[in-house]
């Protein structure tokens, strides 16, 4: 999320932006879909961080289904969905996964083959068919570095991540032997003195 958000960065209305006003990436179609829906761009402009972030949660990240997939190509489906829709997102993976990209939806056929596929070669080739369709948009000539700066981080971050090896669990402590506090000098010195009392005793 904090790489997503510095990408989207604060609020915008480019002229040249079909999405209107937009803040943290969200558009003000989104804004009144999920939130207001009379939502006006002082609205958009006024919206919470926070708000954005459980935008993004329920309605880009778990409706593409991202805590299911690979580490790495969780992260680029769901930049992939978020900057150009969950629609385009979920026909990319489908395609680059050789399944049917006719309907979007990340079902459990495409989990499944995108466990059983190479992660890192997952996310190249998202990376690519996103690349090649931004080149195609009009908006290039406006957008096209920060969109390319965009995908080459994506796809350097997203490769490793599928390239880091699983995390293991940290091994247990040894195990700890009771502490026994050691004999003050003085109460050594007591037992030596009555042991020698003793002795004097028994010789009288």
């Amino acid at each position: 999320m904090a790489r997503l958000l510095r990408h989207e960065g604060g609020y915008s209305n480019h002229p040249s932006d079909p999405g209107g006003p937009t803040n943290f990436g969200i558009t003000i179609a989104d804004y009144r879909k999920y939130v207001k829906r009379e939502a006006t761009a002082a609205d958009v402009k006024a919206m919470r961080v926070e708000d954005a972030k459980a935008i993004y949660r329920a309605r880009y990240w778990n409706a593409m289904r991202c805590d299911d997939l690979p580490a790495g190509v969780d992260y680029a489906v769901f930049d992939y969905g978020v900057n150009s829709g969950i629609g385009r997102g979920g026909k990319v993976l489908r395609r680059v996964l050789g399944l049917d990209d006719a309907i979007s939806s990340v079902s459990d056929d495409v989990v499944a083959a995108a466990r059983g596929a190479n992660a890192a070669k997952l996310v190249g080739a998202i990376c690519d068919e996103r690349l090649r369709f931004l080149k195609s948009l009009k908006s290039w000539n406006v957008f096209g570095n920060g969109w390319g700066r965009r995908v080459a981080e994506v796809r350097v971050v997203g490769v490793a991540m599928a390239s880091a090896p699983p995390a293991t669990a940290a091994p247990p402590p040894p195990p700890t032997m009771p502490h026994r506090p050691e004999q003050p000098a003085a109460c050594g010195l007591f037992h030596v003195l009555i042991s020698a009392l003793h002795a004097t005793l028994k010789r009288t």
